[in-house]
């Protein structure tokens, strides 16, 4: 039977259409000089489905994961590109065909799907001597970090025992631990939350389980020097709705932006709740800090339901036009006699996919890095509608200054996610490169540009070209050589 994908938005144009690629590519074409302080690699993942959707119709997030490995050396950098070879890709390939149904919603699958649902697509990060690919709804897949083979689902030699593991962990720049939690715990729907601090030898140090008011979306974290941060998005999990084929997430428009700020070395019982402005969507987190006795997290916040896939009861969605959305910071008191918190926008304009020095994540600090949107800059009518996650800025903020350096990559074109890396590890903070993919709409071709961090608007100091389409990706990481 001919693989065919469906003419949907999630699977058409320069972003969206699949890939399907895994290969190595030795040496590749560069526009420009590629930095000397440029040794280490690069890995992200994007959902990239192996097979049409069994249903027909699926969304972006339900995609296998695929890694990339960028390799700089010597001023050469080489690409290896390996699907996660998951239970759940496994069984699909014995079949033929996808045996996944809606996302996240096992009741909808076919009955010789894999038991383990988990499309480990959303991060990769590298610790204790593995690549970990992470998806939130399962326990992560360890790859090895030269050649991307899978080596099996990851669960920390059984300390870990958690149904979840986040996407989104932190490493401590100080101590050099791991910091994670899980959310719906104990299964689909179920309240419960775990956290964990794990050594860089793999040794879980601390571990806090408690529950919160509602099983809901808890997608990102920020970490401090003692505090751990869990920002709940109000999109909340039903069961009976899952096993009557619905969604695993309906927005709540009622529900406050929730916050538990738990104490890193403490106990569940030391958890402190607050509550934000209802119908409020937190992105992913910048960074976060403590100063005179507060707890300061910054990131992008959007005054409305950005998944239009996860819709409202009545079937509601927000039209993109009306969302607006700008970094905002929240400040927690632990001794304030109230649990209301209101943020306090940094910028004023779209951004997201925020990315900091993390030499400094935890604590005071002064740049950041993201990906933003300016609707007057030019776009070709001939490209038809921008898509979702279309970003036309790659910027440097400064956020003592309150000054935005960014790059305009022209009107056909936009960026997926950025990573900074220091030009050396003594360099002061914010001194290096921004790395971030670059999809070219006009051409379905994508490259790799680097640009130097103080000097934004100048553009890239390097353009990697990539043979191949590069689907739209997630996360990732950052790894020197040793």
């Amino acid at each position: 039977m001919t693989n065919r994908f469906p003419e949907t938005p999630e699977f058409t144009g320069a972003l969206y259409q699949p890939s399907r690629v895994e290969a190595d590519v030795v040496d590749l074409e560069v526009a420009g000089e590629l930095p000397g302080a440029l040794r280490g690699t690069f890995y992200q993942v994007a959902p990239d489905p192996q097979y049409p959707p069994m249903l027909g119709r699926d969304i972006f997030f339900n995609g296998d994961g695929s890694v990339t490995a960028f390799s700089f050396k010597d001023g050469r950098v080489s690409l290896r590109r390996r699907y996660v070879k998951t239970d759940r890709l496994l069984a699909q390939r014995r079949e033929g065909r996808s045996l996944n149904g809606i996302y996240r919603n096992v009741h909808t699958n076919d009955p010789r799907a894999a038991s383990n649902n988990s499309t480990a697509n959303t991060t990769v990060i590298k610790h204790n001597g593995v690549l970990l690919a992470l998806k939130e709804d399962a326990l992560p897949y360890a790859l090895d970090p030269q050649t991307l083979e899978t080596l099996g689902v990851y669960d920390w030699q059984g300390q870990v025992t958690s149904a979840t593991f986040t996407a989104h962990p932190k490493i401590d720049p100080i101590t050099g631990n791991l910091i994670a939690f899980s959310y719906e715990a104990k299964g689909d729907g179920t309240p419960d939350i775990a956290c964990f601090e794990i050594s860089p030898e793999g040794k879980v140090l601390h571990e806090i389980w408690f529950q919160a008011p509602y099983a809901a979306m808890v997608h990102d974290c920020a970490i401090t020097a003692n505090y751990l941060v869990l920002p709940f998005i109000p999109l909340t999990v039903d069961v009976q709705r899952m096993r009557a084929g619905g969604q695993h997430f309906q927005w709540q428009p009622d529900l406050p932006q929730l916050f538990a700020v738990i104490p890193r070395k403490g106990s569940a019982t030391e958890v402190t709740w607050f509550r934000g402005p209802a119908n409020g969507f937190q992105g992913h987190t910048l960074n976060a800090f403590e100063q005179d006795g507060k707890i300061h997290v910054d990131m992008p916040v959007t005054n409305g339901n950005v998944f239009y896939f996860f819709p409202q009861a009545d079937g509601y969605v927000p039209p993109p036009e009306s969302l607006a959305s700008s970094l905002h910071r929240w400040t927690f008191d632990p001794q304030a006699p109230s649990d209301l918190v209101e943020p306090r926008a940094l910028n004023d304009y779209p951004c997201e996919f925020p990315r900091v020095d993390e030499r400094y994540l935890g604590q005071p600090y002064e740049h950041g890095f993201m990906l933003a949107f300016d609707p007057e800059r030019p776009y070709r009518d001939d490209l038809g509608p921008q898509p979702f996650q279309f970003f036309n800025l790659l910027t440097h903020y400064n956020l003592r200054t309150q000054e935005s350096d960014s790059w305009f990559p022209g009107d056909s074109s936009c960026f997926q996610e950025p990573i900074f890396i220091p030009r050396s590890a003594q360099a002061p903070e914010g001194d290096g490169y921004v790395a971030a993919l670059l999809n070219h709409l006009d051409t379905y071709r994508s490259e790799l540009v680097i640009l130097d961090a103080q000097q934004m608007a100048a553009g890239p100091v390097a353009r990697v070209k990539i043979p191949f389409r590069m689907r739209m990706s997630l996360h990732g990481s950052w790894s020197f050589d040793a």
